[in-house]
């Protein structure tokens, strides 16, 4: 038929299988293959039934998003799955693997489907900004019912098999190669004389909706509670109610309107790069060949809320961990704090009930770094000092074994100094988790100038293994995040003194789409750190120090920036820090100004990119997409807004750099004017 579509016939079924690796992605070759191979079957008077099935590791999983953007190439998605629809024959689909998107799209055009147990269907494409474009918002509807599609398209979550079989989506689990279990039941179908089922003429699921319109929208709000800022899911939704009031051709052609609009729109572009960059990030510059050192056994020395949370990553994916405290109590008191996070997990449904025992049980507590001795992979998560993890790194010569890697968990910390504490450098690196760890995606994986590129290919490997999204940066002070989050930090300080209040700079920064704004962040983290941090390094800052001074650290003591109800962590605006930011300034000879919000966005946004620019001259980040990653997955940049360095090309590289020269002169601050980089490229 075509290099990536095969056709064989067993007797009386054909079976059409398509084999295009890694993924079977619906490329033009194999939506061409597919349309070829079901066309010749259903002209064949000796074929009686149709399997549709894919060799390798899953089914179609998707579109080919390399064909975004580009002229449409015949036939398209739409005329392959209607020809499918409209075959005189039974057409099945054995899925294994998985069906996402177009994939599951063309299964639904199916008369029958089956798939393995192990198998896994969705509708991810919000995930791209996109909704599914394919008739998914119409046939997912009548296969299982408007609320769990509404649900299924708006959140991208995929079904088990073993769901997909309760809700309808498919029709038999089947044992073994896909393509055999799906010829065994297009014989069935034959035997039995079952009637080609079209789900576009099947509106039985949509009666009780259709009747009960509340139905719908209940379960629609519900799918889009977290979705703030975000078209594609409102878009979604919207999509999935036309087949309760429209007809289907109707309704399929608004999917099609709605679908190109998003596609066309920047939310998706951003999310669409955010995907690619993520694949990027994981591509690490070592010599050809380079393989990941085994591991097996992992260790990790501090059982506080970061090295707990780091098992906890661990234990989550199947690995077994050691992890190691210096006396009986703070171990059993980490422990404590990991059974109790997964006890709470479990009550409210997010892991199964038997989980929090499963996992614990891979967490082996002991006392006394000479556990360190079996580790492949040790992790350091001992107090942000420089000194104690010198001492720590000083000692694991004696006991760790030759080749093991030696991982530090530093946000600041200088690696190269760390490494030199060991007779060993070329296995030493850092891996810098974001807390909480068991939840924050991101992994900063820093490259000393001496980590091995084996050891370096190590920490990328275990942390994808994890589930985390490694992305590899150099050695400087903050490495990525912090060091632009610290440039961001100095202006919205520098605000305060200028006659703006935390309100107005936080509700800037939510308003723009990051769920935290800096003044609500340091309440959350606690005031007294930065206020210590100062004093051992002699700064003043008389804002932050008097509200220190006053006994306000923050969320912990119910009052900070801002100020906390019993039992809440909603930040309320306090008259008493708008009367100590006044008598601040009053006391320093300061004359507050009106800021207005677009100062504040472009002074809390441009110098982040500016120390993005100069993170690339110094080659401390690889690529631009490299930093917009740490953004998306360590601090809550919005998903929709691509990453700080994405951003700077929407709003134009020539405008930040000017508005960054005008904000310099205007508040005499030199850190302001733009990184040669930016210059340069904004012309």
């Amino acid at each position: 038929m075509s290099e990536v579509v095969k056709v064989e016939r067993h007797d009386a079924v054909a079976i059409v299988t398509v084999d295009s690796p890694p993924v079977n992605a619906l490329s033009a070759a194999v939506r061409k293959g597919i349309l070829e191979g079901v066309k010749s079957a259903s002209a064949d008077p000796q074929v009686q039934a149709i399997v549709i099935a894919c060799a390798g590791r899953t089914f179609i999983a998707g579109a080919d998003i390399t064909e975004f953007g580009k002229p449409p190439q015949s036939p398209s998605l739409h005329e392959v799955i209607v020809l499918i629809e409209n075959a005189p024959k039974p057409v099945i689909a054995a899925i294994h693997g998985t069906a996402l998107g177009g994939g599951l799209e063309l299964a639904l055009g199916c008369h029958f489907r089956v798939a393995t147990k192990d198998a896994k269907l969705g509708l991810p494409e919000v995930k791209l900004g996109l909704l599914p474009g394919g008739g998914g918002t119409q046939r997912l509807p009548r296969a299982v019912g408007p609320e769990l599609a509404v649900k299924m398209i708006v959140t991208g979550e995929f079904l088990s098999a073993q769901d997909a079989l309760k809700n309808g989506l498919i029709e038999e689990i089947v044992d073994g190669a896909p393509a055999v279990g799906g010829e065994a039941f297009a014989r069935k179908v034959l035997a039995e004389k079952r009637p080609l089922r079209k789900l576009r003429d099947d509106d039985s699921k949509l009666a009780a909706a259709k009747a009960d319109k509340s139905i719908f929208t209940n379960a629609a709000a519900a799918a889009n509670k977290r979705n703030r800022g975000l078209e594609a899911p409102l878009a979604a939704a919207e999509a999935v109610s036309h087949a309760l009031d429209m007809p289907f051709d109707e309704a399929l052609k608004t999917e099609r309107e709605l679908f190109l609009k998003l596609m066309n729109g920047d939310q998706s572009k951003a999310q669409r790069y955010a995907f690619f960059a993520e694949r990027e990030a994981a591509k690490v510059d070592v010599p050809e060949g380079t393989k990941p050192r085994k591991v097996e056994q992992v260790a990790i020395i501090g059982a506080g809320t970061m090295g707990g949370g780091i098992a906890m990553s661990f234990a989550n994916a199947g690995i077994p961990v050691t992890l190691i405290e210096t006396g009986e109590e703070q171990l059993k008191r980490g422990l404590g704090v990991m059974q109790k996070n997964y006890d709470a997990t479990a009550a409210r449904g997010g892991i199964p009930a038997d989980a929090p025992a499963k996992r614990m049980g891979l967490i082996k507590g002991v006392v006394g770094l000479e556990n360190v001795k079996d580790a492949d992979l040790i992790i350091e998560a001992v107090f942000e000092t420089m000194a104690i993890k010198k001492e720590v790194f000083g000692k694991l010569d004696q006991y760790a074994k030759p080749g093991a890697v030696l991982a530090s968990n530093t946000s600041y910390l200088d690696i190269n100094q760390i490494a030199a504490m060991t007779k060993r450098p070329q296995d030493v690196l850092g891996m810098h988790f974001f807390s909480p760890a068991n939840v924050m995606k991101l992994c900063e994986i820093v490259r000393a100038e001496k980590t091995a590129p084996d050891a370096l290919l190590t920490a990328v490997a275990i942390a994808k293994r994890i589930a985390k999204v490694p992305v590899v940066v150099g050695v400087c002070d903050g490495f990525v995040g912090n060091r632009m989050l610290a440039a961001r930090g100095k202006q919205a300080e520098k605000f305060l003194f200028e006659g703006a209040l935390p309100q107005q700079v936080d509700g800037v920064v939510t308003k723009f789409g990051i769920p935290m704004g800096p003044f609500a962040m340091g309440d959350l983290a606690g005031l007294d750190i930065g206020w210590r941090s100062r004093q051992d390094r002699g700064i003043k800052s008389e804002i932050a120090d008097a509200i220190c001074e006053a006994g306000r650290f923050g969320q912990k003591t119910g009052k900070g920036y801002y100020k906390y109800e019993a039992g809440s962590r909603s930040p309320l605006p306090d008259l008493e820090i708008e009367k100590l930011i006044q008598e601040t300034l009053a006391k320093l000879g300061l004359k507050p100004r009106q800021i207005d919000d677009q100062e504040i966005l472009e002074r809390m946004i441009y110098p982040m990119i500016n120390e993005g620019a100069r993170i690339l001259e110094e080659k401390i980040a690889a690529r631009p997409s490299d930093i917009d990653v740490v953004w998306l997955y360590g601090y809550g940049w919005p998903i929709y807004r691509g990453g700080p360095m994405f951003y700077a090309d929407q709003v134009g590289l020539k405008k930040v750099a000017e508005r960054l020269s005008f904000y310099a002169k205007q508040t005499n601050d030199p850190s302001l004017e733009p990184a040669p980089l930016l210059k340069l490229s904004g012309g």
